[in-house]
């Protein structure tokens, strides 16, 4: 969105500590309006899924020792588009005026006569705290705390940090990217008269799956985090509260934490199944092998929407049929009036429920979801004589329009939408796969299984995937998965999102 003046907005954006349901409403609002959304290595790229289509991207790094732009090419950066007319988001890690240079910022805007605006986010000390079942404050413990940097600007001539005061006058400490200097940390403070045994927790990407949480005291912390190997991004967290963590951890007990589990159904839909595994504490790992559009081809489609009164039934096999024949019917000038007449069958209760949403309820919903239990339940209903309509994808199984014709009825097939291998090229799945950073891929379907196969290296496919745990979403996709060579351990007893979601639950359970 342009401005109407010359010169641009600029939000400053804390995009929080890591975890994308952290950041504010209007964070997310300011992404979505931005012309130019600037990030950086701790925010989110979840985050990113929000912005406009046509935005600019632009990464400006900021890890730790590994700067993509210096923070003055950063400043210039903001500035430099801010002056063509656009609307900036710089998207920040944590929030904007708590270690995140902020400040810096605000002032060269301020400098260069440029409108800005701070959209504050959760701090990492308050976030990474908080997952990892530790209240800074705690009225039985301390009622003060203070955020220090564990990373002082290399250019001081001394330190302005009160040690002292640090040491003795504040309950609660939170450092800010110190794990470097955690030793330095931990003898100021006991050399100022902190005990040795004040407990101290380490908390590495807090907030996200990747959470390690590393406790000891003042005087053992370094080697605790040397033994775990905890490196930056982190915080340090210093005082009687830490304690509270074994009773108050919660984050990580999660029966799914620490899993990293592929998603493959279509960027589209894939958001109840990432939602559900993230809540259980998985990492969801969006890959994407499947593309849904609408037929190239609607003429058989217009031809039974103008003959729609000839039909008995319209038959459901998926939320996708629903959205396209239901779109196409709107285009063509009907609503769902031109359907009163029409009964319905729909495969699963997530179809029924998109119908329903369409203004029509399922006459029948089969106990299991899939093609076969459709017949079954018709088979208790006369359909000798009638004329059915079933808008499906292109390519779908045969069994239903094969069983309902046998039964003695007319049944007509039309193409609404085709599954097209997503633009994917696979090299990011390829990667992890090599560096063993995958414990599980989900297939949802046929397609997703066939299409994620094409993403792996023909000869090494059997490599890639040992020991890494296939998950179904039902026996069809099952059959497809070990047609071509992919062992299933998990299948989902009813076939859809939350089934698989339970049969992963069950599966990690035996495992513990």
């Amino acid at each position: 969105m342009h401005t109407t003046n010359s010169t641009g907005r600029v939000y400053l954006v804390g995009a929080g500590p890591g975890d994308p349901g952290l950041i504010t409403v209007k964070g997310v609002d300011c992404i979505a309006r931005a012309d130019v959304v600037i990030y950086d290595y701790l925010a989110s790229p979840t985050l990113l899924a929000h912005a406009n289509p046509d935005a600019e991207m632009i990464y400006v790094g900021k890890k730790g020792g590994d700067h993509t732009l210096a923070q003055e090419g950063i400043n210039a950066l903001i500035v430099e588009k801010a002056r063509q007319g656009l609307t900036v988001a710089r998207l920040k890690g944590g929030d904007p005026f708590i270690f995140g240079r902020g400040g810096e910022e605000a002032e060269v805007l301020i400098a260069a006569d440029v409108p800005f605006e701070v959209v504050p986010g959760v701090t990492a000390a308050i976030g990474a705290s908080a997952y990892a079942g530790i209240p800074l404050t705690h009225r039985d413990h301390t009622s003060d705390v203070a955020f220090v940097t564990g990373h002082e600007d290399p250019t001081k001539s001394e330190s302005s940090i009160d040690w002292q005061a640090l040491a003795t006058g504040i309950g609660t400490l939170v450092f800010f990217m110190g794990v470097k200097n955690l030793p330095s940390i931990a003898a100021n403070l006991m050399a100022n008269g902190r005990p040795a045994d004040t407990p101290v927790a380490v908390v590495r990407w807090g907030t996200t799956p990747k959470q390690k949480t590393v406790t000891g005291t003042l005087a053992s912390i370094e080697d605790d985090v040397r033994k775990a190997c905890i490196k930056a991004p982190a915080i340090i967290i210093i005082g009687t509260v830490v304690n509270l963590r074994k009773t108050m951890r919660w984050f990580e007990n999660r029966p799914l934490f620490g899993r990293r589990i592929v998603v493959t159904r279509a960027r589209e839909q894939a958001s109840d199944l990432i939602r559900q595994l993230t809540e259980l504490g998985a990492e969801a790992i969006q890959c994407p092998t499947i593309q849904v559009k609408p037929t190239r081809d609607w003429t058989p489609v217009d031809a039974a929407i103008e003959a729609i009164d000839q039909y008995d039934w319209l038959v459901f096999t998926s939320v996708n049929g629903v959205d396209y024949f239901f779109d196409r019917l709107f285009e063509k000038g009907h609503d769902a009036r031109a359907l009163g007449h029409i009964k319905t069958a729909a495969i699963g209760p997530a179809t029924a429920k998109r119908l329903e949403t369409r203004g029509l309820k399922s006459d029948i919903v089969p106990d299991n979801y899939r093609a076969e239990s459709v017949v079954k339940a018709f088979s208790e209903t006369i359909v000798r004589g009638t004329r059915i309509l079933l808008p499906r994808a292109k390519e779908a199984r045969s069994v239903l329009p094969v069983e309902l014709t046998g039964m003695g009825a007319t049944v007509d097939e039309v193409t609404v939408y085709e599954t097209w291998q997503a633009e994917n090229s696979g090299d990011e799945l390829v990667k992890r796969l090599e560096a063993g950073t995958i414990d599980m891929v989900t297939f949802t379907s046929s397609s997703t299984v066939k299409n994620f196969r094409k993403l792996l290296p023909p000869d090494d496919a059997q490599r890639l995937m040992k020991g890494i745990t296939v998950a179904s979403i039902g026996p069809i996709t099952s059959r497809t998965a070990r047609d071509l060579g992919l062992a299933v351990t998990i299948e989902a007893e009813s076939y859809t999102v939350p089934g698989l979601v339970q049969a992963i639950l069950n599966h990690s359970w035996q495992r513990r």
